[in-house]
């Protein structure tokens, strides 16, 4: 839904080029991630413990950390702008919900969904959401298509925008991060070894989803584009309305499985890998005291940032996303897999390339916000 925004703010060649690229070295690094994994075993942390030290393992948790944190903020704001823009469109009387009060109401939610240990068992909610989005994508496509079908490309369309290209490239890494998750699902898998084949399949779908929807969206609407597409849409459409709604249930609803790394992480470093609230009550519910603590600091922090989606986006995919991306996985790699020259060089490249992009992308995003 803010894929749109990033194309007007990139150009939509230069947009199109970029989403590409991006899962495509993504990709190269799930794998680069998964061969650490098939030689030495254990979770993204303990293969940064195993090659290169506890040091390594604590800057990794710490990433993954700030990464699923940041993911489930831009979520709570996504979701309570979509439904404000809801009970705007469907309310003819009486006080609407704001933006803040819609983020806070989500953690009544998010909250019991926290509670679960098994990642495995947040899937019926995950599969909910997907068919929420599905839907969601449908309509899209099915407008934008008739749209530019009879009425034509909305002039003006820039191939490529020098005055914000850095936001698409904050955005792109963003939507494509999801290395904290690829261990654990891979984990609770019957067959782990069909993981690499299903997740390239995956990842070549939703390229073509991301890429198609930011740039069909961008030629319907051009420069009136706005920050979360879908308020582009006729506001007095009852089906536009649902849409709304039932696809900010899906983010919502998938909110609990990005914070599910960064809650083990926290929770085993207070409380220790060994301690079990399975046969202890209390300490099960100081468990999930401390989980519904980090729910609200999630709010807190969403709060605090929900009037720039766009550039909040951005800023996590440059900071937060693209050492666990690009840098930690080819680190890795080098250290602990690569045994040929060329393996190494490569992951070298992708070293250098990666902490280029993220001083780059980061700086620049952080000057135009207070421009």
């Amino acid at each position: 839904m803010f894929l749109p925004k990033a194309f007007k703010n990139g150009g939509i060649l230069f947009s199109s080029i970029t989403m590409v690229l991006v899962a495509a070295v993504s990709m190269l690094a799930f794998h680069l991630l998964l061969q650490c994994r098939a030689k030495y075993g254990g979770s993204y942390g303990d293969l940064g413990r195993e090659i290169a030290g506890p040091k390594m393992r604590t800057l990794i948790l710490a990433s993954v950390t700030l990464s699923q944190i940041c993911f489930v903020c831009a979520g709570l704001v996504f979701v309570a702008d979509n439904w404000a823009s809801f009970f705007r469109a469907v309310v003819s009387s009486g006080a609407v919900p704001g933006t803040k009060a819609l983020i806070a109401i989500q953690a009544v939610l998010i909250i019991p969904l926290s509670f679960i240990r098994n990642i495995s068992k947040l899937g019926p909610a995950a599969l909910l959401a997907d068919v929420f989005i599905m839907l969601g994508i449908g309509y899209i496509y099915y407008y934008d298509i008739s749209s530019l079908a009879t009425r034509g490309i909305a002039e003006p369309i820039a191939l490529f925008n020098p005055k914000a290209y850095t936001l698409t490239l904050g955005a792109s890494i963003f939507t494509f991060e999801g290395i904290g998750l690829i261990l654990p699902i891979q984990s609770s898998m019957r067959k782990p070894h069909h993981f690499e084949p299903l997740l390239g399949m995956v990842m070549l779908l939703i390229t073509l989803i991301f890429t198609s929807v930011g740039a069909l969206c961008y030629a319907t609407f051009g420069p009136n584009t706005k920050i979360e597409v879908i308020d582009n849409f006729p506001q007095d459409n009852r089906l536009v309305n649902a849409v709304q709604f039932t696809y900010a249930l899906a983010v919502l609803v998938g909110n609990p499985v990005q914070l599910f790394p960064a809650m083990r992480i926290i929770e085993s470093k207070i409380f220790g890998h060994r301690v079990s609230g399975k046969k202890d009550p209390l300490t099960k519910w100081k468990k999930n005291a401390f989980r519904t603590s980090l729910v609200a600091l999630c709010v807190g922090i969403a709060i605090a940032g929900s009037q720039d989606l766009d550039r909040f986006v951005a800023l996590i995919g440059s900071f937060a996303c693209i050492p666990l991306v690009y840098l930690y996985p080819a680190y890795l790699h080098y250290k602990g897999v690569a045994e040929s020259r060329w393996a190494k060089a490569g992951d070298v490249v992708m070293m250098v390339v990666g902490a280029v992009c993220m001083v780059f992308s980061t700086t620049v995003t952080i000057m135009n916000s207070f421009m």
